[in-house]
């Protein structure tokens, strides 16, 4: 696995698990300001699509995973 997909997928996971934690209707509701988290999420997924900084890639990069590779 590479960085693009290690962050990917933290992102996919963290999206899920608060829009769980904070929607109401949801099995594992705990509080509504859980939907924070995915806000926080998107908009740094936003921000690095323009400006390409994403500071989970730098913590990954520097952990020692690969950064090149494909998507596929």
């Amino acid at each position: 696995m590479n960085v693009e997909r290690v962050v990917r997928i933290f992102a996919g996971f963290f999206i899920l698990l608060s829009l769980g934690l904070g929607i109401e209707a949801s099995p594992i509701f705990h509080n509504v300001n859980w939907l924070w988290v995915t806000g926080f999420v998107g908009i740094n997924l936003f921000q690095s699509g323009f400006t390409a900084i994403c500071p989970l890639a730098t913590i990954l990069q520097k952990a020692g995973v690969p950064v090149s590779g494909s998507c596929s």
